[in-house]
């Protein structure tokens, strides 16, 4: 089916109030995931707040040369992220209904490379030393293709890191190991990372200030006795 015909099929949808209501029942049905293991997979759990320290920790754990405070502002920056595109975009559960609601014009945005491109945006924004950012894909060019962002120490192979991603839970972080992701077999596009870093284009009207860095605390001088 060619593009053309799908978009004549969604306008067709978008007239019909009850085509859209059933089929978006059908939607829900067939894509809320029955257990939260099917939801977050082997390793991957959901963040606890913006300063989630077991995601923090994991970050410093990548290597010894991982900066915390950068380790805390990404972090930071990864769950709040989430939380305002959700808002936003008025995100509704589960996120593949968001994707229908897309194509029939009912919402602005919410796809999972939305996500991810905005995450990748606001994370380069941070002006990172010790971490590095990798654009990670599945299933590229399926239906069910999904995009997200990993995290490795500099200079650390991809599988070796962390995938944040806020839209398998439709604006709730969750994140893991890639290598520890069973629905997922994710794979780096270091091409796509480049394209998006070179041609930024922001999905989002919110384009917050990045998370300030915090100044370590100087040592105290010692008195002379």
């Amino acid at each position: 089916m060619s593009a053309n015909q799908i978009r004549r099929m969604f306008t067709r949808l978008r007239s019909n109030p009850a085509i859209v209501a059933s089929a978006t029942a059908m939607a829900l049905a067939v894509c809320t995931p029955s257990t939260d293991a099917s939801l977050f997979g082997g390793d991957v759990v959901p963040a606890t707040s913006e300063h989630d320290p077991a995601l923090t920790a994991g970050l410093v754990r990548l290597s010894p040369s991982v900066s915390p405070d950068e380790a805390r502002r990404v972090a930071f920056t990864a769950y709040t992220t989430g939380r305002q595109l959700a808002v936003e975009w008025r995100m509704v559960w589960p996120p593949t209904v968001q994707s229908f609601l897309i194509n029939i014009g009912a919402r602005k945005a919410g796809h999972c490379f939305q996500y991810a491109n905005e995450l990748l945006l606001r994370l380069d924004a941070l002006k990172l030393r010790t971490l590095e950012l990798h654009w990670a894909e599945c299933a590229p060019g399926e239906f069910d293709e999904h995009n997200v962002i990993a995290v490795t120490a500099r200079g650390q192979p991809f599988d070796q890191g962390i995938v944040l991603d806020n839209w398998r839970h439709s604006g709730r972080l969750v994140w893991g190991p890639v290598k520890g992701d069973p629905p997922f077999r994710w794979a780096e596009n270091k091409e796509e990372l480049y394209r998006r870093l070179q041609h930024p284009r922001h999905y989002s009207r919110i384009i917050p200030r990045p998370e300030p860095e915090r100044s370590p605390t100087p040592k105290q001088k010692k008195k002379k006795p």
